[in-house]
């Protein structure tokens, strides 16, 4: 595994209802605000928003199963949120190689997701483990 600064990796995938739901059961996040149509109406928002958490579980799909990939594990990652993302969002997760520490095997990465309007909802920087070299 070869990486080099400016590597580039990104997906997009529609948030929908089903994943508001399953992610509320895993998570046990049931507050009002991602669950309840008729609360979320009355609030700023004015309609239900994304956990948090599950915008920034793309960022996971992302570093996990594409840059660096599969093997690699999670040492930390910052999340800011910056936008709601409602339910029909389409999410672009993003990464970039912004270091890389072969002898620590780390590789430190740029994080967004942005959705369809070119906005980004949640920006941070990952740090990821690579597997050893066989």
């Amino acid at each position: 595994m070869n990486f080099i600064v400016g590597d580039v990796a990104a997906f997009s995938r529609t948030v929908t209802e089903t994943d508001f739901t399953i992610f509320a059961g895993l998570s046990g996040d049931y507050n009002p605000i991602h669950v309840d149509r008729e609360y979320a109406k009355e609030t700023f928002f004015g309609e239900r928003i994304s956990h948090g958490l599950l915008t920034a579980s793309f960022l996971s799909r992302l570093l996990g199963m594409h840059l660096p990939g599969p093997g690699s594990v999670y040492v930390s990652q910052t999340s800011n949120f910056k936008k709601p993302v409602y339910i029909g969002d389409t999410i672009t997760a993003r990464a970039e190689v912004i270091k890389v520490e072969d002898e620590k095997r780390l590789l430190t990465l740029a994080t967004t997701c942005m959705n369809q309007h070119g906005e980004i909802v949640l920006d941070g920087e990952g740090v990821m483990k690579l597997p050893k070299k066989e």
